[in-house]
């Protein structure tokens, strides 16, 4: 049975629709989006306006539990939660999921909702890798997984992005970039990629990390998750991540849109904020502004 043919009956039949409302004319720049969950304190009726009115092209749309539209409410929210974004002209480029297998229940339901807006892009949830001597087999299962969802994508005309998320508060596991290359390798590229996200590439490897990982990405970059840190060396002998505004912290943003603008990279720019601002409106603004800046400058706006 197809990853299609299993679908709710109700999620199939729109995913097979030829043309959905949501569809979004071509770019030559990245959409800048913010990630849904960082304005969580907002309802989901009202979030549209709120993110329409403070000026981003998109909105990367928290399909998981915790988020906007939890799982096992997607198939009464997800519909009126995209159309909320698509009517007042605000694209839905992604969105981001906790999916890491057909397993999970609603994992059908969630991108077949998402396909027949158009959406062209889902984020996974994370895999953690342990190290251990059974790393091999812990990876055999993690490609298994993906190569599921793979298929799931291509019936319902999707792209997965993997993030290269780093836990440092918890564990020092994680999904890094070269992780996950040895994972999806023989997977179809048109279908599996990554979420790159430049501020996790430059915690776990430095400059030179940053500059490898980014490199190995960009063939299969599919969307990008922007943060920015400082290095806490006062807390303890080992450094620790402190989340700070963008361009504040270590990140080295021209270099990183320069390569994104060299690549024609034109997909998601996702914005997370991680750190606790006075004004939540005011720190949206001032990033959502650096953002517009570097992009400006990389893909030469107005030159």
């Amino acid at each position: 049975m197809t990853a299609m043919a299993a679908m709710p009956a109700g999620a199939a039949r729109l995913a097979a629709q030829s043309r959905g409302p949501g569809a979004m004319l071509p770019r030559v720049t990245p959409a800048v989006c913010l990630y849904s969950r960082v304005l969580i304190e907002i309802g989901q009726v009202d979030l549209p306006m709120v993110i329409g009115g403070l000026g981003f092209d998109g909105v990367d749309l928290s399909v998981e539990p915790g988020g906007h539209v939890p799982p096992e409410k997607t198939g009464n929210y997800l519909m009126p939660a995209l159309e909320g974004f698509t009517g007042r002209g605000i694209d839905v480029p992604m969105i981001t999921t906790a999916l890491t297998s057909l397993e999970d229940k609603d994992a059908e339901n969630i991108l077949g909702l998402a396909s027949y807006i158009k959406v062209p892009f889902f984020r996974s949830g994370h895999w953690k890798f342990s190290g251990s001597p059974a790393i091999e087999m812990q990876l055999g299962l993690v490609q298994r997984q993906i190569a599921g969802l793979a298929q799931l994508a291509r019936a319902t005309n999707m792209a997965m992005g993997i993030h290269n998320f780093v836990d440092f508060d918890h564990s020092p596991e994680g999904a890094a970039v070269a992780d996950i290359a040895r994972v999806i390798r023989p997977i179809d590229p048109h279908l599996v990629g990554y979420c790159f996200d430049p501020g996790y590439a430059t915690a776990q490897g430095g400059s030179n990390g940053f500059a490898a990982a980014l490199e190995l990405a960009l063939p299969r970059l599919k969307m990008v998750a922007v943060r920015d840190f400082k290095w806490d060396r006062e807390t303890g002998s080992v450094p620790r991540i402190l989340p700070c505004p963008l361009g504040e912290g270590v990140v080295d943003w021209p270099k990183f849109f320069a390569a994104l603008a060299k690549a024609h990279f034109a997909g998601p720019v996702s914005l997370h904020i991680d750190y606790q601002p006075k004004s939540k409106t005011a720190a949206i603004r001032k990033d959502l502004a650096f953002l517009r800046q570097q992009i400006d400058t990389a893909y030469s706006i107005g030159k």
